[in-house]
C-alpha cells in the first residue's frame, strides 16, 4: 500500500513539473495575450472578483456559465495574496493538474500489469508538448490545447469529458459496486451542462453513441444500458438547472447553430487547418495527434478488455463526431474543436500496461526522468513569475488615472476590459458600444445604473464614437497604445442596454 501511495505522489509531482514547464514556454510566447490580457480570456477573473467584492450581481453571460472555473479562481484569489496576473499563471498550472488528475482516473486502478500513473503521465506529457507548439496571439487559431492554460475557454469542460470517460470505464472494469460511480457520472454530466452546454456534444452525444453501439455485442450490456441512461438524464439534469439561471444567460448559443452555412463551416476550418501546417510547430503538433489518432484505432481492435476498448473508441470517435458535428452546424469557432487534441490523448490510457522493459531499465529510467522533471519545473516557477509580472505602463498610466479621478467613465468591449479588471473599483469603466449604449455582454449589468460617464477610454480597436450628443474633451490624456477623453464637467447618458 505504501509502495502505491508514493507512485501516485510521484505521479502528481511529475504532472505539477509539467504543467509549470508548459505555462511557462506558452507565457513566455504571444499566446500570453490570451492568458494575461485578451477580452475574452478575462471574464472568469472579472467574475470570480465581482462575487468576492460582495456587490450586486446581475451578470449578463454567454451560454457559458464558468461555474467551475470561477469557484477555482475565487478560491484562489482568497488564499493567495498575490495580483491578478499571478493568479492567472497559477490558474493555468492547476488547469493542467485537473487534466493529469482525469487522465489518471481513465488509466484505470494499479494492478501487477498495468502502470497507470506512467501512461497518465505520458498522456499529459503529450497534450502538453502540442501546447508548446502553440504560439499565436489569436484567439481564433486552431491552437487549441494551449486553451487548457485560459481560465476561460472551457478548461472545466474539457476535464469533465475526460473524467466522464475515466467513470464510465471504470464501471466497465469493476465486478460489482459501481453505485458510487454512477453517481458521480452523474453529477458530472449534470453539473457540466448547467455550467456549458458544450459538454452535451463533446461527451454526451460521442460517449451515448458508443455506448449504444457496445450493447450490440458486449456481455455487459444491461451495465452499458446503465451508464447511458445514466449519463442522458444527468445531461438533461443540466439543461434543466439552467432554467433558473436563465436571466443571466444573454446568449443561449442558439445563433451560432446555422445548418446552411455547412460549407462555408468546413471553408472556414479548412483554412485554419492550412494555417497551422504552414509552421514547423504546427506540423509537429498536428503530427502528434495524428499518430495518437491511429493508435487509437489499433487500440481499439485489440483491446483486451470492455474498459479498454471503450477508452481507445473514444479517443478517435469523438474528434471525429465533434468536427462533423461543428461543419454541420455551420460554427465558426475553433475552441469548439478542443476534443480533436485532448480525446486522442486517451488512446494512450487505454491500455495502461506494465513490463514493457524489464525492472531494472524501467528504474532507472524513472529516476532520470523524474530529476529531468523537477529541475525543469522548478527552473520553470521563475520564467512563468516573470511572464505573469510584465510591466504594462499603458495598462498602469489608464488604471492610475482613472482610479485617482473617482469619476465613471466608458469604454468598448475589447478596449476597456483589460483596465476595468486591474481598477481598484471595476464599476468606474462602463462596458458600452460605439453609441454609448450598455454593452451588456460578460459584464455586471449593474455597472449602468450610474446613467452618465465623463470621460471615455480607447485604443487602435476602438470603433470610431457616434456619441448621442456633440462632446469635446477638455484634455486628452496620452497613455501609450490608450487614449483618455476628459470631459471635464460634461456627462454623457448612457443609452438602453444591448448584447
Amino acid at each position: 500500500m505504501r509502495r502505491v501511495w508514493v507512485r501516485e505522489l510521484a505521479g502528481w509531482f511529475g504532472a505539477l513539473a509539467i504543467a509549470v514547464m508548459t505555462a511557462a514556454q506558452v507565457a513566455s510566447s504571444a499566446r500570453s495575450d490570451l492568458l494575461f490580457r485578451d477580452g475574452d480570456s478575462l471574464i472568469v477573473a472579472m467574475f470570480g472578483q465581482s462575487a468576492l467584492s460582495g456587490e450586486p450581481l446581475d451578470w449578463a453571460m454567454s451560454s457559458v456559465l464558468f461555474l467551475p472555473e470561477s469557484a477555482v479562481f475565487a478560491g484562489l484569489d482568497l488564499l493567495l495574496p498575490v495580483d491578478v496576473n499571478s493568479l492567472l499563471a497559477i490558474n493555468a498550472v492547476i488547469n493542467m493538474l485537473a487534466l493529469y488528475g482525469a487522465l489518471r482516473l481513465v488509466a484505470g486502478r494499479r494492478r501487477e500489469d498495468r502502470a497507470p500513473v506512467a501512461w497518465a503521465l505520458l498522456g499529459l506529457a503529450a497534450f502538453c508538448a502540442i501546447a508548446v507548439t502553440e504560439v499565436s496571439a489569436s484567439r481564433d487559431a486552431l491552437e487549441l490545447a494551449s486553451l487548457q492554460l485560459t481560465t476561460t475557454y472551457y478548461s472545466a469542460t474539457v476535464v469533465a469529458v475526460a473524467l466522464s470517460v475515466g467513470l464510465v470505464r471504470r464501471a466497465l472494469d469493476r465486478a460489482s459496486g459501481i453505485v458510487g460511480l454512477l453517481v458521480a457520472l452523474g453529477a458530472t454530466a449534470a453539473l457540466s451542462t448547467l455550467s456549458n452546454p458544450l459538454y452535451a456534444a463533446w461527451a454526451a452525444v460521442p460517449i451515448a453513441v458508443l455506448l449504444a453501439l457496445l450493447t450490440i455485442r458486449s456481455r455487459q450490456r444491461s451495465r452499458l444500458t446503465l451508464l447511458l441512461g445514466v449519463l442522458l438524464i444527468g445531461t438533461a439534469l443540466g439543461f434543466v438547472g439552467r432554467i433558473p439561471l436563465r436571466a443571466w444567460i444573454a446568449n443561449t448559443g442558439a445563433g451560432y447553430v446555422q445548418p446552411a452555412r455547412w460549407a462555408d463551416s468546413l471553408g472556414y476550418y479548412g483554412g485554419l487547418a492550412a494555417d497551422r501546417l504552414s509552421t514547423p510547430g504546427g506540423v509537429f503538433g498536428c503530427l502528434i495527434v495524428l499518430v495518437l489518432i491511429v493508435l487509437a484505432v489499433v487500440r481499439t481492435t485489440r483491446a483486451a478488455s470492455e474498459g479498454s476498448r471503450f477508452v481507445a473508441a473514444v479517443a478517435w470517435l469523438m474528434p471525429v463526431l465533434v468536427v462533423i458535428g461543428a461543419i454541420a452546424l455551420g460554427t465558426h469557432a475553433a475552441r469548439y474543436l478542443q476534443p480533436v487534441v485532448f480525446a486522442p490523448v486517451l488512446a494512450l490510457v487505454a491500455p495502461p500496461r506494465a513490463g514493457w522493459m524489464p525492472l531494472r531499465p524501467r528504474s532507472l529510467v524513472a529516476a532520470i526522468a523524474a530529476v529531468l522533471l523537477a529541475l525543469g519545473g522548478i527552473l520553470s516557477i521563475p520564467r512563468l513569475a516573470a511572464a505573469a509580472e510584465v510591466a504594462d505602463p499603458d495598462l498602469t498610466c489608464v488604471t492610475d488615472w482613472v482610479d485617482a479621478s473617482g469619476r465613471t467613465g466608458a469604454g468598448q468591449f475589447w478596449t476597456v476590459r483589460l483596465p476595468k479588471l486591474h481598477l481598484d473599483d471595476p464599476a468606474q469603466l462602463v462596458q458600452v458600444d460605439h453609441e454609448l449604449r450598455g454593452y451588456a455582454w460578460l459584464v455586471n449589468r449593474r455597472d449602468f445604473d450610474v446613467g452618465e460617464v465623463t470621460f471615455l477610454v480607447e485604443d487602435a480597436q476602438t470603433v470610431p464614437w457616434n456619441l448621442p450628443a456633440p462632446a469635446i474633451p477638455d484634455e486628452v490624456i496620452d497613455c501609450g497604445r490608450y487614449r483618455i477623453l476628459d470631459l471635464g464637467d460634461t456627462a454623457l447618458p448612457l443609452g438602453p442596454q444591448r448584447s
